[in-house]
């Protein structure tokens, strides 16, 4: 039987995933899976950088605003999800992309997700009231003593992965990142990791010019009827919490525009943290697809 490969297109946040990805499934043929996490919900579009609907038209997308910011999907969720699909997938395609920077969502696909042990309701509940009581800093420092390795990694701003992640610190006394499953669980399929990469100074240019289109389509127009669910999991993220403060008066606006864009640098670097970790990562810089597309893996 022939070898089946699933193409992950890795990168910075507005690195140029999307694009990278269609003219990648155009070329061979073949579907887009979305492993970013933050595009699964319907209502989150301008500030999630969902593809447009003209790249929607182009190629068929999977798992993009299939879901309500109201409903409960877990890491778990998607690896059985997308494992099931790319079951049927590769019945017809020799070769599936998959794009997106939520690396424990790529993870969870490729290698299986970690075994974590489980956490007495009693200690999370602890975590949850010293979080609500010292806030967010507070939480990251701890993460910061007890877990290096994963602080460097997870995005620091995002209180679910903290709380996570520290919940486990406090209930075994170990650091969340030993638990990490050391050997991949076989696949049926074999992954080629590709990474968009830019300079430092490049990609921050595209991130600070990312918000500001983000701002000029309508981000703060969206994130205000999303203000009523800001305690939602699906809105702890960047881009929405720094207007929700906004909302809050704890902030102004231009203060708000300058946090989301340095927790959106922050984020990136995080991600290519993860990916120096994880994966056996191609570099290909942004203009070079005609190159990387001749690799031998893919001829015929």
């Amino acid at each position: 039987m022939k070898q089946k490969h699933l193409i992950v297109i890795g990168g910075a946040t507005a690195s140029g995933k999307t694009a990278f990805a269609i003219r990648t499934a155009l070329n061979f043929n073949t579907e887009i899976i979305s492993a970013d996490s933050r595009q699964f919900y319907r209502e989150m579009n301008i500030g999630t950088a969902k593809p447009s609907a003209e790249e929607l038209a182009r190629v068929k997308h999977h798992f993009i605003g299939h879901l309500s910011i109201h409903e409960p999907y877990s890491v778990g969720d998607f690896e059985r999800d997308a494992l099931a699909l790319l079951e049927q997938l590769f019945q017809q395609y020799d070769r599936v992309v998959m794009a997106g920077g939520s690396g424990l969502f790529v993870k969870a696909v490729c290698e299986g997700l970690d075994a974590f042990p489980e956490v007495p309701e009693a200690i999370r509940a602890g975590v949850m009231e010293f979080f609500e009581n010292r806030g967010l800093a507070a939480l990251q420092e701890e993460l910061r003593q007890s877990d290096p390795v994963y602080f460097a990694e997870v995005d620091i701003n995002n209180p679910s992965r903290l709380i996570r992640a520290v919940s486990v610190c406090r209930a075994s006394g170990r650091p969340f990142s030993s638990f990490r499953r050391q050997v991949a669980t076989p696949r049926f399929f074999e992954p080629v990791y590709v990474r968009m990469d830019w300079p430092r100074a490049e990609l921050y240019r595209r991130i600070d010019q990312r918000v500001d289109d983000m701002m000029r389509r309508g981000l703060l127009e969206e994130a205000r009827a999303l203000y009523p669910f800001r305690h939602l999991p699906a809105l702890q993220t960047v881009g929405y919490q720094e207007l929700f403060d906004y909302f809050d008066r704890k902030i102004n606006l231009e203060e708000a525009v300058r946090l989301i864009r340095q927790h959106t640098r922050n984020y990136a670097k995080r991600q290519l943290t993860w990916m120096r970790r994880y994966g056996q990562w191609e570099s290909v810089a942004e203009g070079r697809f005609e190159d990387w597309k001749q690799s031998t893996l893919f001829v015929g």
